[in-house]
Formats: C-alpha cells, sequence, structure tokens
C-alpha cells in the first residue's frame, strides 16, 4: 500500500515538472512582435531625405557647371580682348613710331631749308634776326667767330676765347681756310702750339693738315715752347710770351626757324 502510494506521488511530480517545463517551452519560443508603424514611418522620411540630398547635390553640381561654363566663356572672351588689345597698342606704337620718324625727318628737312634761307639773308643783312650767333660775331656754316682787336699773350688768347665759350681760332678744312684768306688777318693768334722748332714760315694752307693744333691743356705752356698766328697768307711761331690780336670761334646754335618765316621788306611791310 505505502509502495503504491510512493508511486502515486513521483508520478504526481513528474506529471508537474513535465507541465511545467511545456509551459516554459510554450512562453520561451514566443514569436517576435510585429514592426510597429513608427518605425516605417522614420524610414520612409530617411529615405526620403536620401532622394532630397542626391537631387540636391544633382542640382548643386548642374549649377556649378553651369556657372563654371559662363565663367570659362568670359575668361576666353577677357583673354580675346587682351589678346586684340595687345595688337592695337602694337600697331599704335609701330604707327607711333612711324609719325616720330617722319616728323623727325621733316624737322630735319624744315631745319635745313630755314639754315640755307639764314645763310642767303644773312648775307643780305649780317645782323638779321635768324643769325645763330651773338650779336657782333660772324658766322661761317656750322660755326661763330669774333676778333679781338687787343694784344694779348696766346696763353691770355686761350683764357678770353674760354670765358666766352668758344676756342682759339682753328683752321681744320678748306672751307675755314677761304673763310680766313677773305679776312686778309694781320699778326691773329692761332690755336697752334708746338715743342718744336719750326721754320720761320709756312703757307697758310700747309697748317690744315697739321698736329700742332691745340688738343692739350693749356697749363702746359713754357718758354720753350712756340705758338703760331697768321699774318695775311702765311703761318708765323713765335714765343708764346709775345702779344697779338686773336679770333675766337665756336659751335653756332640752330637756326630757329620761326626766325626766317617773317623778314622785313623796304616798304616797311612784311612778307
Amino acid at each position: 500500500m505505502s509502495e503504491e502510494v510512493m508511486y502515486a506521488d513521483l508520478k504526481f511530480q513528474d506529471s508537474s515538472k513535465g507541465e511545467n517545463i511545456h509551459e516554459f517551452d510554450t512562453v520561451g519560443i514566443k514569436a517576435p512582435p510585429a514592426p510597429s508603424r513608427g518605425w516605417r514611418q522614420r524610414a520612409l522620411a530617411l529615405t526620403f531625405l536620401c532622394l532630397l540630398l542626391l537631387i540636391g547635390l544633382g542640382i548643386l553640381g548642374i549649377i556649378f557647371y553651369t556657372t563654371l561654363k559662363i565663367e570659362m566663356g568670359k575668361l576666353n572672351k577677357l583673354q580675346n580682348f587682351k589678346e586684340e588689345l595687345q595688337r592695337n597698342v602694337s600697331l599704335q606704337l609701330i604707327h607711333n613710331m612711324n609719325s616720330s620718324k617722319m616728323i623727325r625727318d621733316l624737322s630735319i628737312t624744315l631745319q635745313e631749308i630755314a639754315t640755307k634761307l639764314c645763310h642767303e639773308l644773312y648775307k643780305r643783312e649780317p645782323e638779321h634776326k635768324c643769325k645763330p650767333c651773338p650779336e657782333t660775331w660772324m658766322w661761317h656754316e656750322d660755326n661763330c667767330y669774333i676778333l679781338i682787336d687787343n694784344y694779348e699773350t696766346w696763353q691770355e688768347s686761350v683764357m678770353f676765347c674760354s670765358a666766352q665759350n668758344a676756342s682759339l681760332l682753328t683752321i681744320k678744312n678748306k672751307s675755314v681756310l677761304e673763310f680766313i684768306k677773305s679776312k686778309r688777318l694781320r699778326k691773329y693768334w692761332l690755336g697752334l702750339l708746338t715743342r718744336k722748332y719750326q721754320k720761320n714760315y709756312q703757307r697758310l694752307d700747309e697748317t690744315i693738315f697739321s698736329s700742332d693744333w691745340l688738343l692739350r691743356n693749356t697749363n702746359d705752356v713754357n718758354d720753350r715752347m712756340h705758338c703760331g698766328y697768321v699774318d695775311s697768307m702765311y703761318v708765323y711761331y713765335t714765343d708764346c710770351t709775345s702779344t697779338m690780336n686773336f679770333m675766337c670761334e665756336k659751335l653756332a646754335n640752330p637756326v630757329k626757324i620761326e626766325s626766317t618765316l617773317m623778314n622785313e621788306i623796304p616798304d616797311g611791310k612784311y612778307s
């Protein structure tokens, strides 16, 4: 009897454990709950935002490309304008250079004409206003000359001429030679200085080729030197401390073109 009761208790306990295990298994393998409606909405919103972002990036890309194309077009136009401007400037410079050359050539031609005209006016009127030399000075070719009838030593004569921005007379070409011959100078110092002993005289024509024309500093003059002077058609050498008249020369100024345009004629009118 007791064995039956014990068996019944064990069976009941086993039955209870089985029910508990079955209940636990039933609870442990429950199916996951169905996704909520809010999660789907958030996913859709995120997808929509990504789509908007892609669309925005596409629009920005299109805007960037369009802007870049426009700016490149402007840059090309600016480059073309720059090249055109450079060509125009180059052409203008060439034109200006040609114009400057023409003006320079014209100016030279006008100067030559004015000089020739002034020479003719000077022959008629030695003190004509077009003369490019100071008053009382003589004009010959490109130089001005003045006779100083005052006895001075050779070095004093050089210093006097230097004070007038001039130099003592030199004869270095046939034109000046003929000009000096026409003046019939008597005992006028020349710019001749030498350490050599010279013969008593030489013809004036021979002095053109002389190497004794003054080229050195006059402070070097001493008692052993001889200075030349012209007397009629001859040149003589003597001590530089002797005293004689002298003649200065200097470069003439350019003839003023406007000074040859208005010329007074005898009846008091101007032409």
